[in-house]
């Protein structure tokens, strides 16, 4: 048996207070850009299979229940009772959260008072500048003002995390250099210009000025590696070596291994077990065997991705940890490792590597 200490969940969102029907909770289980396919129900998917199996058991129900006996379970325990039992069941003493999640659902607090745990958040800078937009009547002020913020939240914060919505592979693969202040200024003008209240930043020049903001502070940079290739990350990878910033790439999954190259080589570079294990869920193990490949062991994070439902949270723990014994369990059974090594690494990946890049001890 691999023993690992509480785990540390290095990229999660908050979820959802209210109660949930059974078309509204099966919508959060996979990223779709709309409902089942007629006859059909997202239950039937990896993700799907592994709430079933993991999630029961710590509302007092058996293991693979029907979805509906389960969200009736979940009706009569209440949502925050449920939430509560699915987080302390999940085994995580950590939760880094980013706030930049829509929707009415919990911050950092409410996630750690639910999970007695620790709590940390991880910031947006496209939302901070959204909300200096709508206080700045200038250009000049705009921008003056999103340094004060940006300055004011690495106080506090203890990562940024770009947002997975704006493409910013594609950005930076076209160009990762920081943009020059002319540049920034005209696209600034721009955007206050056309902009309605609440728009996002789409603009590439304030979208780079924002990561290399982000890079300034010196507090790891979370990248969404987006839906596609992470190779595209390599020339900003390149550029951002040796500024003292560590950069985490997030998800990846089908392209894992990719994002395990760039960790291997590139000192400032770590990767992301992500959300892709929850979501394979009985073939976690094979994923991360892929990933462990290639990274090298003190540059791999455990993180569950999860949003929206505390169960995506629980199944990315639960998931993680008995994929991780299974494979490390494996190579020592075989031979290769040693029960002392096994056991080293696996604490490292589940919560040593991400307390080293972020800091976490002395902040709780």
């Amino acid at each position: 048996m691999i023993e690992t200490p509480p785990l540390v969940d290095q990229y999660c969102h908050g979820f959802l207070r209210t109660e949930l029907g059974l078309a509204t909770f099966e919508a959060q289980l996979i990223r779709s850009v709309g409902p089942p396919a007629a006859g059909t129900t997202f239950f039937d998917t990896q993700a799907g299979f592994a709430v079933r199996r993991w999630c029961p058991p710590l509302l007092g129900l058996e293991p693979h229940c029907a979805p509906a006996r389960y969200l009736a379970r979940r009706r009569e325990l209440g949502a925050a009772e449920s939430a509560r039992l699915l987080l302390r069941g999940s085994g995580v003493g950590a939760h880094l959260v980013d706030t930049g999640a829509a929707g009415d659902v919990t911050g950092p607090k409410e996630l750690a008072l639910a999970g007695d745990a620790e709590s940390f958040e991880v910031v947006r800078p496209e939302l901070l500048a959204e909300q200096v937009a709508d206080t700045s009547g200038t250009v000049a002020a705009f921008l003056a003002n999103l340094a004060e913020a940006m300055h004011h939240t690495a106080a506090g914060a203890v990562a940024f995390s770009c947002g997975a919505a704006a493409d910013y592979p594609v950005v930076l693969d076209r160009a990762p250099e920081p943009p020059d202040p002319g540049e920034v200024r005209g696209a600034a003008g721009r955007w206050l210009a056309r902009r309605v209240k609440g728009e996002p930043v789409r603009d590439p020049v304030l979208l780079r000025h924002l990561l290399w903001s982000a890079v300034a502070s010196g507090l790891p940079l979370q990248l969404h590696t987006g839906a596609g290739d992470p190779v595209r990350l390599t020339r900003f990878v390149q550029a951002t070596a040796g500024q003292g910033t560590r950069l985490v790439l997030l998800g990846g999954y089908p392209y894992h291994r990719h994002t395990a190259q760039l960790a291997a080589s590139f000192p400032h570079v770590h990767a992301d077990a992500g959300a892709a294990l929850g979501r394979t869920g009985a073939r976690a193990a094979a994923v991360l065997a892929e990933l462990l490949e290639i990274v090298p062991f003190g540059k791999l994070l455990f993180s569950s991705g999860g949003r929206q439902l505390p169960e995506l949270h629980a199944v990315g723990a639960l998931v993680f940890r008995e994929a991780l014994g299974r494979v490390l369990g494996g190579w020592v059974g075989e031979g290769s490792w040693s029960w002392r090594d096994a056991g080293r690494v696996a604490s490292m990946v589940a919560a040593g590597n991400a307390r080293r890049v972020y800091r976490l001890d002395g902040r709780g």
